[in-house]
């Protein structure tokens, strides 16, 4: 998520501590030609700023919001003109008439056709990110200055957009479906029945969590209709949080939260004519409970849209060419496999649409049926398949599509899964495909490319090398800007400044091989002894470890103090490694990726500097589910765990992502037990931490309790710690961060003593 299991503790561990990226979520990036060189643009003027460009459409200039000593304002500039700069709204072209300050830019979308920029402010949370908040549009021509839904509550309107016309906005607020013409603020309800379990154009907590849908419609191409997702929540029970700190009577907080074995919410797709507000249903083939359908988009036609869905096990996946007008589905394409279908997330996390080419006649395709994560081709209609990646070597990522040469530009990493390089192959597949990366600078490389591929934005780093941020032009390399501030190539900014980290692979006596990472004191002697944190995740959600420059300053404390922090990734994890790689946990979450992490730190334990009397491990989510465990069935290796917001009992969470990874019950509920730490508790022989918050709406509180009574009843010593009404990431509160890791110091200090003996 930035974020599913993990993701969001992680994610807020890295916005409190910027500690290293432990998902491998691909970035959404563009390419770099083959001659790119690192060494450019070190005398160049920065822009205010490389981060945070908005690319046109025709891919020849981009926005940028700037502070300027009266607010926000929006700046455009064009690189065929030498970076030419051109103020296209002012901070006082943006303050409403009745104000005295302008608005606070939070976000905003440009659309230089219609002349309209369309602002978003006085955000409000939503589960895990923003996406609530007040939307208002600047015409540039008449200067006017409008908000959207004024009549409505504030803060209540999510995922506004423009029409491809320009005359109209559309927006949802309060579970239901809004236009509002432009010229005169006349606003027009497109769904009446919203409520919060009958959800129009937005989704439910597990498909946003789980299949990573937030926007949940679409404007067709002519501007006359909408397709958007009704969710029907209404058999999803609540699971009730309890809140007994913010007032006299303690209350509950109702989420709605589909467990294990439960039904997911019905899902239906509806196309509602704008004129008239009616909605005609698409018939999808199929029961809309026991499936689920997470992608759906126009494809480039006024009547046609295409929809993928998976079924309830999510071991096939369907797509389907609907026709708007009558409601008829098609199947075009179809796949299976023995385990789960990848759902390609990285497709739909950041972008509606799917990619189409040869001017909409054809579309591009990632599936790992052949073993690896490829990208196919095929007609509109799902004939013509053909393989556009050739090689024997996973995608990460699709970064950008050159239609008038033909060209495909992904990224990869054939010889390290923790790195990750600028490829190109022809279209047609025709072609074999080259990096395009120059050699010399290993490490990670993302681009962010222009629609049209002239640009991009190349950000390269390793562990030892700051990140470089560059502006480059993509036929020739040239550095157009660099970011301000940003650092060469080179070695870690000064020495002492950071502790000196190691990448290394760790092969087990099963024969399976780890990537892994090392952090060791500045002065580390290898004549001693020294105690050993072991970092863990483990689960398909995320991998921790990647060859980024991301110091992480709670590890830094402890490794100064006297500790070697270590993380390896087991099998299931998402490197770019194969689909068995990936796939291997199939019905073994709880077991292998534990199992792997023992074995792996075995193999440690025999290096001579070594003290395996003071062995520790922690992780959080995920993380703190591998760590209890660790320390239940492993209590001869690991005598120190701290397990923050860990899953106890898989059947205690969501049944998308249990089901995907697990599968259904009740026929593999062995799974489930074996994978369930709650059912080892008697192993339990050395120091434990359990830390969870009692308002975690993602791996609930009594994960928590359920681990705490099979402690007590196999009669085990442990500790732990509740932060009232905290939430998966535990940070909300003052002082809360702080506490939480002078408290996780505490213990480990304690328990597993720092420093060489």
């Amino acid at each position: 998520m930035i974020p599913r299991l993990v993701p969001m503790a992680l994610l807020s561990m890295a916005l409190m501590l910027s500690t290293f990226p432990l998902q491998a979520q691909p970035l959404r990036d563009a390419w770099s030609p083959d001659h790119l060189s690192l060494d450019q643009g070190e005398d160049l003027p920065a822009l205010t700023g490389l981060r945070g460009i908005h690319w046109n459409s025709e891919g020849n200039s981009f926005t940028q919001l700037q502070r300027s000593p009266s607010g926000y304002q929006i700046v455009q500039y064009d690189p065929d003109q030498g970076l030419s700069e051109t103020t296209l709204v002012t901070a006082a072209q943006l303050t409403p008439s009745q104000a005295s300050r302008p608005l606070t830019v939070e976000g905003y979308t440009w659309n230089p056709a219609h002349r309209q920029l369309l602002i978003f402010t006085n955000s409000k949370r939503v589960w895990r990110a923003r996406t609530r908040g007040d939307f208002w549009v600047y015409d540039q021509a008449s200067g006017k200055l409008l908000q959207l839904g004024a009549g409505l509550p504030p803060s209540s309107l999510q995922f506004a957009k423009l029409s491809p016309d320009g005359t109209m906005a559309a927006f949802v607020s309060g579970h239901n479906i809004y236009t509002e013409n432009l010229a005169d603020g006349t606003m027009k309800a497109l769904t009446t029945d919203g409520t919060d379990k009958i959800i129009n154009g937005t989704f439910d907590w597990a498909y946003e969590e789980e299949l990573f849908c937030r926007d949940g419609f679409r404007w067709s191409p002519d501007s006359k209709s909408i397709a958007y997702w009704q969710v029907n929540a209404s058999g999803i029970r609540d699971f009730l949080m309890i809140d007994n700190t913010d007032s006299l009577y303690s209350f509950t907080v109702p989420v709605q939260y589909p467990l294990v074995g439960y039904d997911p919410s019905s899902v239906r797709i509806g196309v509602v004519d704008i004129a008239t507000a009616r909605t005609r249903w698409m018939d999808i083939p199929g029961d809309p409970v026991q499936h689920y359908l997470p992608r759906m988009d126009w494809t480039g036609t006024d009547n046609q849209i295409m929809v993928q869905q998976f079924n309830r096990k999510q071991d096939t996946t369907w797509l389907y060419l609907v026709d708007s007008r009558t409601g008829t589905a098609r199947v075009i394409y179809s796949e299976g496999d023995t385990s789960w279908v990848d759902i390609n997330y990285f497709w739909q996390y950041d972008r509606d649409s799917w990619d189409w080419i040869d001017e909409g006649k054809k579309f591009l395709w990632t599936t790992e049926k052949d073993g690896w994560r490829h990208v196919y081709c095929m007609n509109s209609d799902g004939t013509g398949e053909k393989l556009v990646t050739r090689t024997d070597f996973d995608v990460i990522d699709v970064v950008g599509i050159d239609r008038k040469d033909n060209l495909l530009y992904f990224t990869a990493s054939p010889d390290n899964a923790t790195q990750q390089y600028l490829y190109e192959t022809r279209l047609d597949g025709k072609g074999v495909a080259r990096r395009v990366t120059p050699p010399g600078a290993e490490g990670t490389h993302t681009y962010q490319c222009s629609s049209a591929g002239q640009y991009a934005l190349h950000n390269y780093s390793s562990h030892n090398t700051p990140p470089v941020l560059q502006l480059i032009r993509m036929d020739d390399g040239t550095v157009l800007q660099s970011e301000a501030g940003g650092r060469r190539p080179g070695p870690v900014q000064a020495e002492g400044e950071v502790n000196p980290m190691t990448f290394f692979k760790v092969t087990t006596s099963q024969g399976v091989t780890m990537d892994a990472w090392m952090i060791r004191p500045r002065n580390f002697d290898s004549t001693r002894k020294y105690p050993v944190l072991f970092y863990v995740y483990g689960e398909p959600a995320s991998a921790t470890v990647r060859d980024i420059y991301a110091p992480n300053p709670w590890f830094e404390k402890l490794v100064d103090t006297g500790y070697v922090i270590i993380s390896m990734d087991n099998r299931g994890t998402p490197a770019p490694k194969g689909t068995k790689w990936r796939k291997e946990i199939y019905h073994n979450i709880g077991i292998m990726n534990v199992d792997d992490q023992a074995a792996g730190a075995m193999q440690i334990l025999q290096l001579p500097w070594v003290d395996t009397s003071r062995i520790a491990v922690w992780g959080w989510s995920g993380g703190g589910a591998s760590t209890q465990m660790l320390m239940f069935r492993y209590p001869q290796i690991y005598k120190t765990g701290i397990a923050v917001a860990g899953v106890s009992n898989l059947r205690f969470y969501d049944n998308i992502y249990e089901e995907r990874y697990v599968g259904v019950l009740p026929e593999d509920l062995k799974y489930y037990q074996q994978g369930s730490s709650v059912n080892y508790a008697s192993g339990l022989r050395g120091n434990l931490l359990i830390v969870h918050g009692s308002g975690d709406d993602n791996v609930h509180y009594q994960n928590q309790e359920a681990l705490i009574n099979a402690l007590v009843r196999a009669g085990r010593p442990f500790q732990m710690m509740e932060y009232p009404n905290r939430t998966h990431g535990i940070n909300e509160g003052a002082g809360t961060t702080a506490h939480l890791y002078a408290l996780l110091t505490s213990y480990l200090e304690t328990h597993c003593p720092p420093g060489p003996r």
